[in-house]
């Protein structure tokens, strides 16, 4: 049987904000992964630090959504739901999962 995460629907709820809200930088970074796909080599190494510094700035973004609301939480939720959240973005927003953990 399937369980239920007890913080999904708010999770998928703050996920669904975070596109909205960060459309232009969801689109910058696969812009910039197009643009280090196509690179030739000497230009490569640039591009790819121009799409990681983008993805760091999501990944930032999303760590802040996590921490403020986990701040509410007492310390066993707040693991918990740190725990799914890092979980949903690795799902659903993997380009920005890589590091979340670490911040």
């Amino acid at each position: 049987m399937f369980r239920r995460r007890r913080f999904s629907d708010l999770i998928a709820r703050q996920l669904d904000l975070f596109v909205q809200e960060n459309d232009e930088l969801i689109r910058d970074c696969e812009e910039a992964e197009a643009a280090y796909d196509r690179a030739e080599r000497d230009e490569a190494e640039e591009l790819y630090g121009d799409y990681q510094d983008l993805v760091e700035t999501g990944t930032e973004i999303l760590a802040d959504l996590r921490d403020n609301f986990a701040r509410t939480l007492d310390e066993g939720e707040s693991d918990a739901y740190g725990a799914e959240f890092n979980r949903a973005v690795a799902k659903r927003l993997s380009r920005f999962a890589l590091e979340i953990e670490n911040r």
